[in-house]
């Protein structure tokens, strides 16, 4: 609730707000539900099918496979904390939520993200190790390393993330009660603000840079080595598995990154496009990432196909005998 002192100025903060995913659309908002349902089913249910596959099969139970099924996981958390408020939100027109649930589902979405980054960092690692290093790879990549290294992640983007929300949780919120997003995003939160926030947006924005500068030159190094080393491999097999499996985590980091630097340069040239539209930008940021990864792992990395299709086809034994029955018909 808010207040105004007798200059006319607020003294009291909002600690409840409305999250109103596109303003503009509030006439057809049950037409967005739809697609965007399908969307959270889609990678809930994709990414789950291939942690259950990387699990079930012996064969996948390596650092690699438990990289790429972490990384299914954090896609599975990413698309909870985001999506079944958006979808109310768009249900309903606008949904309440107190600063505090605000605050939490800001940490969560920007640590998430940051973890998902993380694990694109420790798997270039992994891929040096393996193609660089190939005689101690076992020896170095152990699983007591991967608990370690991931217990860095954790406390990476824990450490990374923090600062922002503390930050956000001091500042007075007093222009409005409507969060014109259907995230908890900083910027979002930010303009609601009748206070000074140039300390928020500077420490965002370091905080922003020095990852993305950190990562970024952390992966071109690693995969310009790993490519020198693989153009130097003898066998013509093993020089195109290195090269392929490679190209499939480099898939994966270009959706990452380009999708944050499209939002981010888009977000600061079309100032004069519409909420909605920047709302889109958001959800295309946020979540084409989590709907692709499965996508491309289990397209172009064979291990994980054929499992895949050899426990689906366990399950579907009917399925099965149908396709073997309408084959022999065909012969």
């Amino acid at each position: 609730m808010s207040g105004r002192g007798p200059n006319g100025t607020a003294n009291v903060s909002y600690t409840e707000f409305f999250l109103l995913a596109f303003p503009g659309l509030q006439q057809s908002r049950y037409l967005l539900a739809v697609p965007f349902f399908c969307l959270y089913a889609s990678i809930i249910i994709g990414n789950s099918m291939l942690i259950y596959t990387i699990k079930a099969e012996s064969s996948l139970h390596s650092p690699m496979y438990a990289l790429i099924a972490l990384l299914f996981g954090v896609n599975v958390c990413g698309t909870t904390v985001i999506l079944p408020m958006m979808l109310l939100s768009v249900i309903f027109g606008a949904i309440r939520i107190s600063l505090t649930a605000c605050l939490v589902q800001m940490f969560f979405l920007y640590f998430v993200r940051l973890v998902d980054c993380n694990i694109l960092v420790v798997m270039a690692l992994d891929r040096y190790m393996a193609i660089c290093h190939p005689l101690r790879y076992v020896d170095i990549m152990t699983k007591k390393l991967m608990v370690i290294l991931s217990l860095v992640a954790l406390a990476r983007s824990v450490a990374v993330v923090s600062p922002v929300v503390i930050l956000a949780s001091q500042v007075r919120f007093c222009r409005s009660n409507v969060i014109g997003h259907f995230v908890c995003e900083h910027m979002a939160l930010m303009r609601l603000s009748c206070g000074d926030i140039s300390r928020n947006k500077i420490v965002g924005l370091l905080v922003r840079t020095i990852t993305a500068i950190f990562d970024l030159s952390f992966l071109l190094t690693s995969y310009s080595r790993i490519f020198h080393v693989a153009l130097q491999i003898s066998s013509g097999h093993l020089r195109s598995k290195a090269f392929h499996t490679c190209g499939t985590h480099l898939m994966v980091i270009l959706t990452v990154y380009s999708c944050s630097l499209i939002s981010s340069i888009v977000f600061r040239l079309a100032k004069s496009a519409t909420q909605d539209v920047h709302n889109l930008i958001s959800a295309i940021y946020l979540l084409l990432p989590l709907a692709v990864n499965p996508i491309i792992y289990g397209m172009r990395t064979k291990e994980i196909r054929n499992n895949f299709l050899k426990l689906f086809k366990s399950k579907w034994p009917p399925l099965r005998s149908v396709k073997e029955t309408g084959g022999d018909r065909v012969k």
